[in-house]
């Protein structure tokens, strides 16, 4: 949940280049975050892989087609430049465990019947987003952005209860991709989303191969400590290795979507995502969601309704100022 996107989702800056007609940049953004809510399907069709298979086989084949992406456009020699200075080279790998702790958790989620929780933890990003803002980097927030804070806080207090026990998959999720945000914040715009995706597989790829030869190792009889990458079939096989394309390709379409349109549409195209996991865990794959949930939810989006108001309005505050600063310099020209 790309953005910030979910779960494996690079999130470049906007800016710079020459922007196509808006339409298609909406349409680039709605394919990422439809592909990307489709996600819970796609991890339930890799059965009977467990979540750490799955993971090893994303890291692993998410790099090979990186590689090869990167070789057919003539780009490797670019690599190096990305673990330099020791810096950005810290702040790559800081970006690649991030990451993978928010794959982990996401994929286990969705493989153990808990899509709707996967799916709050997305809904949740944005707000977590402005409080890691608010903890780290000191940004002070507008009046309607602490109501937004507040409502989200009776949401999580009141999911806690429904729950019994705080919503950890929802707010590992949300905190894990924050955090993921706020790491390739350092790293700026200057990195594209295919070289930041290769240098994070890269940090990750040791851990992958790790992952992959306890698996080998291990006896069978459980999908959990056992791999299934052999033994089931060449189908089974083209699944988990379709891992890197599946992982890449919506977060081109999101790079694209990025150098297009507004911040702001992007905030308001993520939603897409958890709204459409929520419906496949409902739908689909059968969860149940009482009544008392359904209120947290609701509280959530009320949330995301405060919050996303005040970003649109203070975009169009922005855009008037700017608007009236170039007739200012205008007219002191004339």
């Amino acid at each position: 949940m790309t953005s910030q996107t979910p779960a494996g989702n690079d999130t470049p800056t906007p800016g710079g280049g020459t922007r196509a007609p808006a339409p298609w940049g909406v349409a680039y953004g709605f394919g990422a975050y439809l592909l990307w809510g489709a996600f819970p399907l796609y991890f339930a069709a890799l059965a009977p892989a467990g979540p750490w298979e799955i993971l090893a086989h994303r890291v692993v084949w998410s790099l090979v087609f990186c590689l090869l992406l990167l070789g057919a456009l003539r780009q490797l020699g670019a690599l190096r430049s990305l673990f330099t200075p020791a810096r950005r080279a810290v702040t790559m790998v800081a970006a690649g465990v991030t990451i993978g702790i928010n794959w982990t958790i996401y994929v286990a989620a969705v493989t153990t019947g808990h899509v709707t929780e996967a799916a709050l933890g997305y809904f949740m990003n944005p707000l977590a987003t402005v409080i890691i803002g608010v903890v780290v980097l000191r940004e002070k927030l507008r009046p309607m952005q602490w109501v937004a804070v507040a409502i989200a806080s009776v949401a999580a207090v009141y999911l806690t209860i429904d729950y019994g026990q705080p919503p950890w998959i929802s707010l590992s999720l949300a905190l894990s991709f924050a955090t993921y945000g706020l790491i390739k914040k350092q790293v700026g715009g200057k990195v594209s989303a295919v070289h930041s995706l290769t240098a994070e597989t890269i940090a990750l790829f040791p851990v992958a191969v790790a992952i992959l030869v306890w698996l080998a190792l291990s006896p069978a009889g459980s999908t959990v400590t056992h791999q299934t990458f052999t033994g089931h079939g060449v189908d089974h096989m083209l699944w988990l290795a379709s891992a890197g394309i599946a992982t890449a390709i919506p977060l081109l379409l999101f790079a694209a979507a990025a150098s297009r349109v507004t911040l702001v549409t992007i905030g308001l195209l993520q939603f897409v995502t958890p709204i459409l996991q929520l419906l496949v865990g409902v739908t689909i794959m059968g969860e149940t969601m009482p009544a008392s949930r359904w209120v947290g939810f609701g509280i959530v989006w009320v949330a995301l309704v405060v919050l996303m108001a005040d970003t649109v309005a203070a975009a169009g505050r922005r855009r008037r100022h700017d608007r009236l600063a170039r007739s200012a310099t205008s007219l002191s020209g004339t």
